[in-house]
């Protein structure tokens, strides 16, 4: 199978995963369902793991289709930092649905209340928060300026080259620091929520993803009738 058909069944998987998230009992009233909570994150970070192993065998294969992403939309790959989504959009999502969880139930919360959701985020989940998104911002700045170092070589491939295949091998490991650093984030952030508000995270992440990618089919369809 190609990386692009593999895409295309892996997507569809988690549009399906994604709904049993949402189906998930919250809050979490019995040990049984902080449990279930805890195995469907498992499986929706295990699934998203087996994206980037795929994704590194073909970018060994051909790395420069897997950079050019064929099978996303263009308003994707708009969207993208070298070959995905950028990392730390993780921490701007967790902001707002904090923000927006937080302004629904204030009243509650202002009451003393705990609502156990995004926007119940303690003191020191948000320092946490703060403290991974500095670390990966230095990531994103490094990888990115490894990549505009690459690109000032790359005249390089234009003329005599004596040394194309290590090129590309370099051009594959930027592309797979990239996608460690982007597994990386997701990881990290899940393991600081709690199992409750892990599956919001990982819910509003595939809602964002599904919503760019649905508005991102529609402007290519509009664009091919022209």
């Amino acid at each position: 199978m190609s990386f692009h058909g593999f895409y295309q069944t892996w997507f569809d998987h988690l549009r399906r995963m994604v709904d049993q998230l949402a189906e998930a009992r919250r809050p979490p009233a019995t040990q049984e369902d902080h449990h279930a909570l805890r195995q469907l994150v498992h499986k929706v970070m295990t699934h998203y793991a087996e994206y980037y192993r795929v994704k590194s065998l073909a970018a060994k294969h051909d790395v420069v289709s897997v950079f050019a992403e064929p099978w996303c939309t263009a308003l994707e790959r708009s969207l993208h930092w070298i070959g995905g989504w950028r990392p730390t959009t993780a921490f701007h999502l967790v902001y707002t649905e904090s923000s927006i969880l937080f302004e629904s139930h204030v009243i509650d919360i202002l009451r003393g209340l705990r609502t156990g959701d995004l926007g119940d985020l303690s003191p020191a989940q948000f320092r946490r928060v703060s403290e991974l998104q500095c670390d990966t911002v230095r990531e994103e700045n490094s990888i990115t300026d490894e990549l505009s170092d690459w690109q000032d070589c790359s005249s390089d491939l234009l003329g005599v080259c004596t040394n194309v295949d290590g090129k590309i091998e370099r051009l594959v490991r930027i592309l797979e620091k990239a996608d460690d650093l982007r597994l990386r984030t997701v990881r990290k952030v899940v393991d600081l929520l709690t199992p409750q508000q892990g599956v919001e995270f990982l819910v509003a992440a595939a809602e964002f993803h599904f919503g760019v990618r649905s508005w991102g089919l529609n402007h290519d369809r509009l664009r091919r009738k022209v």
